[in-house]
């Protein structure tokens, strides 16, 4: 308008009033009225009750949910239950499965019964002497039963409970027994009315002290640095709790060392991965082949070994440990060494399977995400073999594709020569390492991403949380699509902050990752609803809310130029006072963020055609094509609208303001109304409210409107004509649109 105008006389001050008389092509309410729709789109979500418990933390990004293309999800506690169930004690030559768990009971009640008929400590076997299954099984289980971080918690005790029953019911064991068992009634926690629970930080430490305690060795209490356990034969079992060494994703394994106050006998017990545990451990011949018929099986495996120490060489440990623990710097490092100079040739004790079930829906869910395009990495902390039968099991790969496992690769020519191979498999899943994923990313990071992200899925064993992260922002810098993660541990956290969109499940593991994420889901099964309906629901409403809003401020900027330029290039408002203000509050407010209501498609078309979710990944709804296409409406019609009041109106300048404006309320109202695809009854009285409203303010704003000039027939017949011109050639190209092109949601509803 300047160029146009020239720059003689006062030119600044004409360049400010153009300023501030454009300066509603700037939509500042655009930033609120997406805010307000975030808001509601949340309080939506929470309050469905298709997905009940799912709370959202964050309300600036829902509309995210709606452009996945990859979900990482963690395996234990997110895609299975995270309900441990001990199924399997193998002990190199002996296996126990749950039909024969009454074996170990009976073996471990003969043992004790022995030992109580003659009092002497159980016989001490080194690695190398072949020991009796009665033995073996001993140590197995009282293993199984002290090495842990698991606490008995007990219930209230009955109103009904009294200390003479008590008595009776506990003195059937001698005189010995009496006595133990009159120690037990005097202390609330023995009380055989009371039931036990567990607490303990992983399930896994739960699932196996609930079945010590099923074959008869049961955890009765435990503080810092004492631990007891009940007998087969009812004898209270005392141990000094010497040291506790905790499980870390990085060491694998847990430890503590304990000392018996009946016969003084100092023991190290480990348990942990066989990764880890394999090198600690005496050679054996049995151990990696029957953890991967387990893991082949679905189950969780532990190893546990045990290192009897005598009194010296525990006095000499614990001054390197304690000397270690006093160093300032390299602490961390100098009592790991200390702790590792004890792992060494360990007897091994047993290799224990946990079953962890899948969760309710699954399957189902996962083959939804996959139609709907989205890519599922499974990362996970388990083994290779665990990993792999859960993917199958809960169809993270389809029937229809293959599964290429990634062999170990330590060198760069190694990770070469695996890369080719799995660049001649055609549309076949990956299972890889987490050392091999290290090594690959390493020398070859573009060639790896490229051959895994075009996999239909990828399952990634032996993680570390730090990995998971990694592993994210490499698929958002590679790729440059939207990423979900899904976890429900502590050490999901990292992965769930670097996702676009973190999603945290409250599992048995606590509520870190939960707390962590941007939204909150109680099952897995709700994440196909949260995506694929509100996601879905969220990214095509604030696609339109966000258009009209800019449409709104264009249109009546377009007014404004083209009156500006017939009345040579006068810096004159065309509205003055309270109408600028009503155009874009109480006159388009209400029906514009009303298409927060809207919906092209109802939730259970949504699930049950997933592929529509497809389209949203393009960015279709909103792109520089739909911004240039509303931009060229709001230019048409605002320069229909202008010209046509200036050619109609006679007179005086009063009736361009009444006809002009009249005709920009009702565009906009009949707009909303054309877009619209799924009519609410709050849509319909937003409509008619806005326009009562603006019926209203033509009667009362007689500064602004002729009143004598809005009761005739003339203004009505060219508001309309106006009217009809501006929107009608766009109904007629949607209609065209709708009958030749239609979209792919109107072919289903």
């Amino acid at each position: 308008m300047m160029c146009l105008k020239g720059f003689n006389g006062p030119w600044y001050r004409y360049m400010f009033r153009f300023v501030l008389l454009f300066s509603y092509i700037i939509p500042i309410s655009l930033r609120v009225n997406l805010d307000i729709g975030k808001a509601f789109y949340a309080w939506c979500i929470q309050r469905d009750k298709d997905i009940a418990g799912t709370v959202v933390r964050t309300t600036t990004i829902p509309e995210e949910l709606g452009r996945i293309s990859y979900l990482l999800s963690d395996k234990t506690g997110t895609l299975t239950q995270n309900i441990m169930v001990f199924k399997k004690l193998h002990m190199g030559t002996i296996s126990y499965s749950q039909e024969t768990f009454d074996e170990v009971t009976s073996v471990l009640k003969s043992c004790y019964t022995t030992m109580e008929n003659s009092p002497t400590k159980p016989p001490v076997h080194s690695g190398k002497m072949r020991r009796s299954e009665s033995t073996r099984i001993y140590d197995a289980v009282h293993a199984l039963a002290l090495c842990h971080n698991v606490t008995p918690v007990y219930d209230e005790i009955s109103a009904t409970t009294n200390l003479d029953s008590v008595s009776v019911e506990t003195g059937e064991t001698g005189d010995s027994g009496s006595v133990q068992s009159q120690a037990e009634a005097d202390q609330h926690y023995y009380l055989p009315e009371q039931k036990r629970n567990y607490q303990a930080s992983s399930p896994d430490e739960v699932a196996l002290v609930k079945w010590t305690e099923e074959v008869g060795l049961a955890l009765v209490k435990r503080d810092l640095n004492s631990m007891q356990l009940k007998a087969p034969n009812g004898k209270i079992l005392n141990y000094t709790i010497l040291q506790i060494f905790p499980f870390t994703s990085e060491t694998k394994r847990m430890g503590i060392i304990v000392k018996s106050e009946a016969t003084s006998e100092i023991v190290f017990y480990l348990k942990g991965a066989d990764v880890v545990m394999s090198g600690i451990v005496q050679y054996n011949d049995w151990l990696e082949e029957e953890c991967g018929n387990m893991a082949r099986e679905g189950l969780r495996t532990l190893v546990v070994a045990k290192k009897n120490l005598t009194e010296e060489q525990y006095l000499d440990f614990e001054t390197k440990y304690n000397a270690a623990r006093m160093y300032v710097s390299d602490r961390v490092s100098r009592v790991t060494a200390v702790v590792e100079s004890l792992e060494r040739e360990m007897e091994l004790l047993c290799v224990t399977g946990v079953e962890d079930k899948l969760q309710n829906g699954v399957r189902t869910t996962l083959e939804l995400l996959r139609n709907a395009g989205i890519k599922v990495w499974m990362l996970t902390g388990d083994k290779l073999e665990t990993a792999t039968c859960i993917a199958k099991s809960s169809l993270l790969v389809s029937r229809t594709k293959g599964l290429h496992v990634f062999k170990s690769v330590l060198t760069r020519t190694d990770a070469h020569l695996e890369l080719n191979t799995f660049r001649k498999k055609q549309d076949c899943a990956l299972v890889i390492s987490g050392d091999s994923l290290d090594v690959c990313l390493q020398y070859y990071e573009q060639e790896f991403l490229e051959l895994a992200c075009g996999s239909p899925a990828v399952v990634c064993c032996r993680c570390s949380p730090t990995q998971k992260a990694d592993v994210v922002s490499l698929i958002q810098r590679h790729t440059g699509k939207r990423t979900a993660a899904v976890g429900d541990g502590g050490n999901d956290v990292s992965m769930i902050q670097a996702a676009d969109a973190g999603i945290g499940l409250e599992g048995l593991e606590g509520r870190q990752a939960s707390l962590a994420a941007d939204f909150s889901i109680s099952q897995f099964n709700h994440l196909s609803h949260l995506l694929l309906v509100h996601g879905r629901r969220s990214y095509k409403r604030s696609a339109a809310l966000s258009q009209f809003v800019i449409h709104r401020g264009l249109i009546i900027s377009t007014m404004q130029a083209v009156f500006s330029a017939v009345f040579y290039l006068s810096s004159v408002a065309l509205y003055q006072g309270f109408l600028m203000v009503g155009y874009a509050t109480i006159y388009t407010m209400f029906p514009v963020f009303s298409l927060v209501l809207d919906k092209d498609v109802s939730g259970k078309i949504a699930l049950t055609y997933p592929e529509l979710y497809k389209e949203l990944s393009k960015g279709r709804s909103l792109s520089y094509k739909t911004f240039f296409m509303w931009v060229l409406i709001s230019i048409y019609q605002g320069g229909v609208i202008m010209y046509g009041a200036l050619i109609m109106f006679e007179d005086e300048f009063i009736h361009i303001v009444a006809i002009s404006f009249s005709a920009l309320v009702l565009t906009e109202l009949i707009m909303v109304a054309l877009t619209i695809r799924t009519w609410h009854h709050i849509m319909i009285l937003a409509e008619i409210f806005s326009l009562a409203l603006y019926l209203l303010s033509l009667v009362v704003l007689k500064d602004y409107f002729d009143a004598e000039f809005i009761k005739t027939t003339d203004f009505l017949w060219k508001v309309l004509v106006i009217t009809l011109v501006s929107c009608m050639p766009l109904y007629i190209l949607k209609f065209l649109r709708k009958k030749f092109s239609p979209p792919s949601y109107t072919k289903l509803s």
